[in-house]
């Protein structure tokens, strides 16, 4: 069993007890103490996990090193060879001297006030203290960003860790005190970080795990008013039921987030991405026109940028990617010239992207309208359906799976070609590298 030492029993109370959040509150003290002290070495005093872990359990057989015990008094206000005593061994330290600008309390009339004015000054400090500084919060931002940017380059399954680690940390911050400023701050944080699991769940096909993750950053974005980010998992939460085959619900889903907010920038893609293409795929023509249309206008509206904006971003879509997003709705509803001149003109802007599966997933519609045209190009839809599954193979997500499997599906009346046979085998092929849950 761990010995209840004072550092332990402190830092219970602080919910202090994982690395990263000691670890963020005591390089904030050193900072702090360097600042006071005017020592400038004190701001790379450092402690590590295997070090705190011994402190956790109470495996001390002398005291840190003096700078160490210095920024632990800082952060905990307490000397440090009462820290590593056994909590019951030492009584609570007197209180800090009044401060200088604090009077002492008048004697007025013959009430007795039993108020310490130094207890109060302590709480009004504690309360304006948490466990997370300006700092900490900024690098967890960032990491968001970072997350964001390479996500179509590693894929889901190069960045589930690290986004997983994000919100476990912003979870057990959280568990702390922070000012309101800095908590909502956290907040937005954390309620993007399970957005993005929810994201990444979907692109692997594990449907049931996007929904929770998606109603966990719903529930904090709600917690705080963010408008930005509880439309963006409104969005996400159509596009897991839209490739979960739930055309009804996923049009529904961003259809009531949209009337939450019509004008806003998220409503783009909710209009786009979830609206049209569930439309398209139900066959209502007109709606998923008016849905496109919209969208459209409101990228005007917003002056979105012209490229391809990432698919996971927490951005307003860029122009290029609606323009996409409208192709796969057209598709739907066999609009086939519209998506042969919608594509023609989009090639070039795909084609510079750094996304293989942007570029896979156009190749896909663009093969499949070919198929759908009066004379159907059979051979040059089955070269761009193989260059699709070349480009996605080495980071295969559920939305190029499943149309590279409906594009051989609807080749079906072709099946005795020697395209269509090539295809259907170097899909099979690709269909046994991914794991059982991925291969369909």
């Amino acid at each position: 069993m761990p010995r209840n030492t004072l550092l332990r029993q402190l830092l219970e109370e602080r919910h202090l007890t994982t690395y990263p959040a000691f670890e963020a509150q005591f390089a904030r003290a050193a900072r702090n103490l360097a600042e006071e002290a005017g020592d400038p070495r004190l701001a790379s005093v450092a402690v590590s996990s295997r070090q705190f872990d011994r402190w956790m359990s109470g495996e001390l057989k002398q005291l840190p090193r003096p700078d160490t015990c210095r920024v632990l008094e800082e952060l905990l206000g307490r000397a440090a060879r009462d820290l590593f005593a056994s909590a019951s061994a030492y009584p609570p330290t007197a209180p800090e001297p009044l401060p200088a600008n604090v009077p002492p309390s008048p004697q007025v009339g013959p009430t007795a006030h039993d108020d310490d004015p130094t207890e109060i000054v302590a709480q009004a400090r504690q309360l304006a203290c948490g466990n997370v500084d300006q700092t900490t919060l900024s690098f967890l931002a960032s990491r968001i960003e970072v997350i964001t940017e390479r996500y179509e380059k590693d894929g889901p399954d190069g960045l589930w860790g690290q986004t997983k680690s994000l919100r476990s940390m912003g979870h057990t911050l959280l568990a702390g005190q922070q000012p309101p400023s800095a908590r909502r701050e956290l907040f937005r944080i954390t309620a993007r970080a399970g957005g993005l699991l929810g994201y990444m769940a979907v692109n692997t096909g594990a449907f049931p795990l996007a929904e929770a993750y998606c109603a966990e950053a719903l529930e904090l974005s709600r917690t705080i008013g963010d408008l930005d980010t509880e439309m963006w998992a409104c969005g996400t939460q159509s596009f897991a039921a839209y490739y979960a085959g739930r055309y009804d619900e996923a049009d529904a889903r961003a259809a009531a987030a949209v009337d939450r907010a019509p004008t806003h920038p998220q409503a783009i893609r909710l209009l786009v991405n979830g609206r049209a293409r569930a439309l398209g795929k139900l066959g209502d023509r007109n709606q998923a026109e008016r849905a496109i249309g919209r969208a459209l206008e409101l990228s005007d509206r917003h002056d979105v940028a012209p490229g391809l904006t990432s698919c996971i971003s927490f951005l307003p879509y860029g122009r290029a990617r609606t323009l996409a997003n409208a192709l796969t709705a057209r598709v739907a509803l066999q609009d086939t010239g519209h998506v042969l001149r919608d594509a023609e003109n989009l090639d070039d802007l795909v084609e510079k992207s750094d996304s293989a599966w942007s570029r896979s997933l156009v190749r896909l519609d663009v093969a499949t309208a070919m198929l759908q045209q009066r004379a159907p190009d059979v051979e040059h839809a089955m070269s761009l359906g193989q260059q699709a599954i070349t480009l996605a193979s080495p980071l295969p997500i559920s939305s190029v799976r499943q149309r590279s499997r409906d594009l051989y599906e609807r080749a079906a009346p072709w099946r005795s070609r020697p395209a269509v046979r090539e295809y259907g085998e170097q899909l099979r092929i690709w269909g046994r590298q991914l794991p059982p849950a991925e291969a369909g």
